[in-house]
């Protein structure tokens, strides 16, 4: 039964990259067509677009505003993910149903709804529309992603590792600086990247919060109508696309190395804790002994 399926698999899963990415091959052929006219035949290949593309200072500062977003947004939105994650797994309190349900609705407001909900949020409190207000809604929508990422690596390691930390005598904040943190470091890593590209693909929140510095989404539609600029959009569109898929396959290999590298050891063979190198104890959790 399994291999009379795999053609039919396999056949589906083709299908979908090239529905996926057969758009951004176009993109690219034409990004390095010499003409401003995107049609079919090319008059040419070139690579001026791109060299035009780095003379652009208003591109650029365009840029450099969505790397500044995007940065600032996702260390905010990790370490908030980080937070939640091992208060609600390592923590029992009241109402933590409703603040999970609570983190998650970012995912599933559309995000023109939440940006006029935040635009008349800050202009209720007023407070100008700046990058600081495009910051603050990234991370709103950026937390959940993070969130989820390091909570499904929290879940994947054993909790004995804390509890073995803590018959040492460990305080728990040396158990979360040596033991925990360094166990999802990859996760984290992950999450935040997730997070920055969440950031700084977004378009629509930008649109709505945006001072007089756009964002580079902002900035690309804002020039589609020059059609001696477009081929200069063309071209950063492609280099923000590699990019992204870059940063979304390093976030996926760094999820798996993490948890390949803390799978629990198989019962009776020694672990070891982070800062605790001098002191080995059986998986299981008994007959710890001190080398």
């Amino acid at each position: 039964m399994q291999d009379r399926r795999s053609p039919f698999f396999a056949t589906y899963y083709l299908i979908i990259l090239f529905v996926l990415y057969f758009p951004l091959g176009i993109l690219f052929l034409f990004s390095i067509n010499d003409g401003v006219i995107f049609a079919f035949p090319l008059k040419g290949l070139t690579l001026h677009w791109y060299q035009d593309m780095f003379g652009n200072t208003e591109l650029l500062q365009a840029a450099r505003s969505s790397l500044l977003v995007a940065v600032a947004s996702s260390v905010a939105a990790t370490a908030l993910g980080t937070t939640a994650a091992i208060a609600l797994l390592r923590f029992q309190f009241k109402g933590k149903t409703p603040f999970v349900a609570l983190a998650l609705v970012p995912l599933l407001v559309p995000y023109i709804i939440l940006g006029a909900a935040l635009l008349i949020l800050f202009a209720g409190l007023q407070v100008e529309r700046s990058l600081w207000t495009v910051m603050i809604a990234h991370t709103i929508v950026s937390l959940p992603y993070a969130l989820l990422v390091i909570m499904a690596r929290m879940v994947g390691f054993d909790k004995h590792l804390e509890e073995a930390a803590a018959d040492l005598g460990s305080t728990y904040g040396y158990t979360l600086r040596r033991v925990i943190l360094p166990l999802i470091a990859p996760a984290i890593l992950a999450a935040w990247l997730v997070a920055f590209t969440v950031s700084f693909d977004e378009f629509i929140l930008a649109s709505f919060l945006i001072g007089r510095r756009p964002t580079l989404p902002v900035y690309l539609l804002s020039q589609m109508r020059f059609a001696n600029r477009f081929p200069q959009v063309v071209a950063m569109t492609v280099v923000v696309m590699l990019a992204s898929l870059s940063l979304v396959l390093l976030a996926q290999w760094l999820q798996r190395k993490g948890t390949v590298s803390t799978q629990v050891a198989p019962a009776g063979q020694i672990a070891r804790l982070p800062g605790f190198e001098d002191i080995s104890f059986q998986v299981e959790g008994v007959g710890k002994s001190s080398e």
